[in-house]
């Protein structure tokens, strides 16, 4: 399609708790990118960094930040946060330079060190500031978060703590052959049983760490990519960073209460739902046409949530699609062939970065063992705070 995009290269810095840097990570992840693109870095034109609020200042500018790393050359630079969106978000910004004939290759680059144990609210007194009040009013740290979205599954479809073990358990099978994964070990059912209560139902494995880590890609025009005799790369066809609509009736902290349905709202098209109807817009493809996902597993029952949000169920359905065997390797529409961000951790301005380089590998059939067969149409989703949409629709 004209507003295709091609992916060039990927690159990806192996997922942790390095204690490093965050631009060693991205300036890693970038260089790796670069070489698999075959693409010089006095060739990049454009630098999209997605930021970090938890690296200083260096991380509110990532993008002067890689570029300043890698050695300044001139390029133009963007940088830009929106929580877990960071990723998708950059690459929009890209995709929209790349299309304008602003530019024809660009980089896309995030990373993170993060500290230890789960997110807290930066410090300081801020009562305007509504995650900085979710925490401090309700008392709702993410993991409390995480439990309310799984005690709304048991409530509304019967879903059991069973189910949401058996989404880890299947995610570790995937993890185990993914080299930049931080948990690389298979569990079973026991092993979910015998982790510590963290917020009840979850138990500790069931809800993702915090981790260091980069990914970056190259991108460019259809055109450019052509003149390099790329003719059949991977593209991206559709990024979608939309905000809620009114009414959204569904409470989505940081903020602490929703609209009214009472006279209008439709239960069947939420925000969440929207993130992925404006990616099959884009890309002229439908749930249908998917080969594999990549979803935001915050806590494994939060991947069945996206299931539904993604158009592979109805409502309420994920947990059967589950137990079928239909989003294992080898099932009808694998989920999280990479391990999900259960093996990885959450390292923010990266992890949506590093879901389109799965896509990628996936899509050119370099993933080797969690290889998805036949795969041509990949999406990945999550979402930031605050209203941030993020998908990406790729296809080959």
């Amino acid at each position: 399609m004209m507003d295709d995009i091609a992916i060039l290269g990927v690159g990806m810095h192996p997922w942790g708790k390095w204690g490093r840097n965050f631009v060693e990570y991205g300036v890693k992840a970038a260089r790796d990118a670069l070489a698999d693109a075959e693409v010089g870095w006095d060739e990049v034109q454009f630098v999209s960094g997605a930021n970090s609020v938890r690296c200083g200042y260096p991380g509110y500018v990532s993008g002067s930040t890689f570029a300043n790393a890698l050695g300044f050359t001139g390029c133009q630079l963007s940088s830009s946060y929106a929580a877990c969106a960071s990723g998708a978000t950059a690459l929009s910004i890209a995709r929209a330079q790349i299309l304008s004939g602003v530019c024809e290759v660009a980089m896309v680059v995030g990373a993170e060190t993060t500290p230890k144990g789960f997110f807290a609210p930066n410090a300081g007194e801020r009562h305007e500031d509504p995650d900085w009040l979710r925490f401090h009013l309700v008392g709702a740290t993410n993991p409390t978060y995480f439990a309310l979205y799984a005690r709304r599954r048991m409530e509304l479809y019967g879903d059991t703590p069973e189910d949401f073990a058996a989404v880890k358990v299947k995610n570790s099978r995937h993890g185990v052959f993914n080299p930049n994964a931080r948990y690389t070990k298979e569990y079973d059912g026991d092993d979910i049983a015998n982790s510590p209560m963290v917020a009840d139902p979850l138990r500790l494995l069931e809800i993702c760490a915090t981790s260091d880590g980069g990914a970056a890609l190259v991108v460019s025009s259809l055109e450019w990519a052509a003149s390099r005799g790329v003719t059949d790369p991977v593209r991206v066809s559709g990024i979608s960073t939309v905000s809620p609509t009114y009414p959204n009736s569904v409470i989505e902290l940081p903020y602490l209460a929703s609209d009214s349905w009472a006279a209008v709202g439709d239960e069947t098209m939420t925000f969440k739902d929207n993130i992925a109807g404006r990616a099959y817009e884009e890309a002229s493809v439908s749930p249908e046409d998917l080969d594999f996902a990549e979803v935001y597993d915050l806590s494994s029952a939060y991947e069945l949530d996206w299931y539904e949000h993604i158009g592979l169920c109805e409502r309420g359905e994920a947990a059967q699609l589950l137990r079928a065997g239909d989003t294992a390797l080898g099932g009808r529409i694998p989920v999280n062939p990479s391990g999900g961000l259960g093996a990885f951790g959450e390292a923010v301005p990266a992890q949506a970065i590093a879901q389109v380089c799965e896509l990628a590998w996936q899509l050119r059939g370099e993933a080797g063992h969690r290889q998805v067969e036949g795969a041509k149409v990949g999406l990945s989703i999550n979402h930031g705070m605050f209203g941030h949409g993020s998908s990406v629709i790729c296809t080959r």
